[in-house]
Order: C-alpha cells, then structure tokens, then sequence
C-alpha cells in the first residue's frame, strides 16, 4: 500500500526526461522533414538553371540551337522586357516567348497587338491556360496534358513533315477556328499549331513542350530539324526572356495571385497531404477495445509494475479508475484482519460495522463509509490525499 501511494504522488508530474522520451519521436520526423525539404530544394535549385536560355549551356538550356541558327544566317537578340519586346516584332523577324505563362493579362493582350499586324512569326512555348488564349485566339489548352513524349507530324505542314517524330509531347490544345495547321496529336488532340495571321505572310506557332530547344534533347528525333524550321524563317531572331521584375506594363487588376503563380502539382499534393493526415488521425483515433492481461514471460518488480500502472492512468485522467483499485486493495486487505471474508469485503454492511469496533485514533476527518466507498477524488492532489488515508487507516488497523 505504502509502494502505491508513493508512486501515485510521483505520478502527478513529468520530469524532463519523460517528456524527452514521448517527443523525440515527433521531433525526429520533423527534423528529417527539413533535412529533406532543404536537400530538395538544393538539389532543384540548379537542376534548371538557365532553362530555355540561347546563352545557358546547361541541359535544359537552348544555347546548340543558337549556334545551329548562327551557322544559317539566323541572329539572335535576348530581351527581357515587354518594350523591347514588342518595339522587336517585325516582319523579318522570329519573336520566341520563352515563358508566356509568367506575363500578366495586360502584357498578354499590349503584345499580342504588336505581333498581330507585325507580319512576323511568334513562336509560344509551352503556353497553358493562363495565357494562350490572349497570345493565340481560338486556341484552348486542354487540361490533361500529353502521355507521350515523342510523336508523329501527322499534319500537311511542310517543317514538321521534313522532321519527321520529334519530342512535342506536353500540352495539349484544342482549336476553335478553322484554317489552322494542327501537328503532333496525342488522343487526337495537337500538342503543335500553327495559327495563320489574318492577314500578311505572319503566324503565331503554338509549341505544347520546350523539348526541341534544349540542349540535352536537341539531337534526338527530329528536334534539331523542327526546331531549325520554326526559328529560322526569318533573318532575324529575337528570344524573350519574360522577368518578374518587368512590372511596367502590368496594372493591379491584372498581376497573378499567389494560388496562381504555384504549380497546379503543388496544389493536387496539398490536398494529398490532407487526406492522408485525416486518414491518420482517424486510424490513431479508433477503439482498441479493453485490455487483454497476459502473462509475463519474466519476473518483474512489483513496484516497476505499480509505477507502470500508475502512469498509464496518469496518461489518461483516470483518477476515478485508480481510486477504485486504491480503495478496493485496501478493502481486500483490511477484510481478514477485522474476521470478515474476503468475499464481502466489498459490502459496506459488512465491513464498515466490523471496521467500527477497532480503536481508530484518526481517519483525517472522513468516515470510514466516505474514505472507503466514497466518490472518486476530483483532481490528482485529492488523489494522493486519498491513497496517503487509505495507507494510514491500513497501518491503524494492523497495530490494533
């Protein structure tokens, strides 16, 4: 009785230690989340660096097909504001628009009525919803984007029939006005379109994928080839770079969220994240249903066992539980040393009258009824006080 009460009252509070032990689990995830978000991000810092720049010699840079051009006569000029831009456009000249998607509205529509009259050729990679309805009329981006990376010309144009199969597959776009050349369909959809100007010799090419301009893929299949046909029709070539610091020409009404700027991947893995968080919370939250006792396969101290019962008690707030075994011991115990059995123990009528008639100096101003078969203690301090009572009344009984 003694053991319980004394590892009941160093149960009420957790020591450091105890509380390292029940969270290093959790901190060494998290720890291990950082390292592997920061290694990612080290990692894809450089995995594109320079991507789709003529002047970039890295993999996904476009700097071979530069040289191809410069070796037919073609030059190329990078810009990377929306004036220089637009002031570019002419009829002699090859504007390719590296990444349509980072301009705004306002820069969409100020540079699609430079280029619609300019008799030139605009080039669009990779433009997606955002912006290839403003640069190219009557073209629409198809949500789902394209299985296959190489694919065949399967159109009359006469550039993607001379390259033959060539890696368009990205983007997939569905057109709206007819007279276009639709090239490289994936599930019947073109992943390249060329939109003739109303009027004058000018188009806008629409590109599904970057592929054929980078320097990695530039050999493969009929990259070079295509990539050649497209660029080099005019003399002159100028590549624009849109940068997010070329704010001149965007208005308030039209700059991008931030839900906008982040990649719809980011948002489908967010809402993966929490679904697989409420599905954890849901298998950590289901009933294990009551505890089954087994034997042990060795010996055990029986103060390591009351410790251990104690804390899982403490765990759960379950003083009224822990009070019932304090006082139902205690009952067991007394039982025998007043000549009541074991069996009524637990019988107030029995085992209260039998308590009476031992000389008790002091119950600490409970009856015996109340310290006995009372109510469960409301906090853990009444707890402690509980079991230091029982204790007491126990060691009373037995000098008696």
């Amino acid at each position: 009785m003694t053991t319980e009460a004394t590892l009941s009252s160093t149960s009420v509070s957790r020591t450091p230690r105890q509380i390292w032990a029940r969270a290093r689990g959790v901190v060494l995830a998290l720890v291990l989340l950082l390292v592997a978000a920061v290694a990612i991000a080290a990692i894809r810092s450089t995995e594109r660096h320079g991507s789709l720049d003529p002047r970039s010699a890295d993999p996904y840079g476009s700097r071979a097909v530069v040289e191809l051009l410069a070796d037919r006569g073609v030059h190329t000029r990078v810009v990377t504001t929306l004036a220089e831009a637009r002031t570019a456009a002419g009829p002699d000249t090859t504007l390719l628009i590296a990444v349509p998607d980072l301009l705004t509205h306002r820069q969409q529509s100020q540079l699609h009525s430079a280029t619609a009259d300019s008799k030139g050729r605009t080039v669009l990679v990779a433009p997606g919803s955002w912006s290839v309805e403003r640069l190219a009329p009557g073209v629409v981006a198809d949500p789902a984007t394209s299985l296959d990376s190489t694919l065949s010309p399967d159109c009359s144009l006469s550039a993607a029939q001379r390259a033959g199969r060539a890696d368009t597959g990205g983007i997939r776009y569905t057109v709206t006005h007819p007279g276009n050349d639709e090239c490289y369909r994936s599930e019947r959809l073109p992943t390249l379109v060329r939109v003739p100007a109303a009027s004058g010799d000018g188009d806008t090419v629409v590109l599904g994928a970057p592929d054929i301009l980078y320097n990695d893929t530039l050999d493969k299949q009929g990259n070079a080839s295509l990539a050649l046909q497209l660029l080099g029709s005019r003399p002159h070539l100028v590549w624009y770079l849109p940068s997010l610091s070329d704010s001149s020409a965007a208005g308030p009404d039209d700059e991008k969220g931030f839900l906008d700027l982040l990649p719809s991947g980011w948002l489908w893995g967010t809402l993966q994240l929490f679904v697989a968080a409420a599905l954890a919370a849901l298998w950590r939250a289901r009933r294990l249903g009551p505890l089954v006792p087994e034997k042990l396969p060795v010996a055990i101290r029986a103060s390591e066992t009351v410790e251990g019962r104690a804390r899982l008690y403490r765990k759960t707030n379950a003083r009224d539980r822990a009070a019932a075994a304090l006082r139902s011991t205690t009952r067991t115990r007394l039982a025998p040393l007043v000549g009541v059995p074991v069996t009524q123990a637990h019988a107030p009528e029995a085992l209260l009258p039998a308590l009476s008639g031992h000389p008790l100096s002091d119950t600490h101003g409970q009856s015996l009824h109340s310290l006995l078969f009372g109510p469960p203690p409301s906090n853990d301090a009444a707890l402690i006080s509980l079991a230091d009572q029982l204790d007491a009344l126990e060691r009373e009984v037995r000098r008696s």
